[in-house]
């Protein structure tokens, strides 16, 4: 049997996760938001397969300095069916919260669970993950031509 007809499918011990930087400074949402799914879920590796996670840490910095879309207010529910209390409109105090629903409205329920868990946002520059030596994403281009450590196990 010819070794180069087989694909490579990563086990689920496969551990090679990157941790990304990206500072969210005068970054528009939804441009940002598909991006981050897109390290979440590990799509631009080579060896990614959808049934298996091989996504990354993603972590963002100067999350209220986001571009948000003034224009379109935004509303969140609680008890619906209460007529007078149940909408309220978020402000722009809130941009974790605007984020993460952003980012979980392009998630199916169990990416949501899955992939949330490997997201942190952070109000300002300073973050505790220095010691995983995060990869500082430049999003003035968006071209992946990101270095990966390959080490299989």
């Amino acid at each position: 049997m010819n070794s180069l007809n087989k694909t490579f499918l990563p086990s689920e011990k496969y551990e090679n996760r990157n941790w990304f930087l990206i500072d969210c400074k005068d970054q528009k949402l939804g441009r940002l938001a598909t991006l981050i799914v897109t390290l979440l879920k590990g799509k631009i590796k080579p060896h990614y397969y959808p049934s298996i996670d091989v996504g990354d840490y993603v972590i963002l910095i100067n999350a209220d300095s986001i571009i948000i879309n003034e224009d379109n207010p935004q509303y969140t529910v609680y008890n619906p069916g209460r007529p007078g209390s149940s909408l309220k409109k978020l402000v722009s105090a809130l941009p974790t919260l605007t984020i993460e629903r952003a980012i979980k409205g392009m998630l199916s329920e169990s990416e949501k669970r899955k992939f949330i868990k490997r997201l942190n946002i952070y109000q300002n520059q300073e973050h505790p993950h220095t010691a995983q030596k995060p990869i500082k994403l430049d999003l003035s281009n968006l071209n992946f031509d990101i270095e990966f450590n390959s080490n299989s196990k």
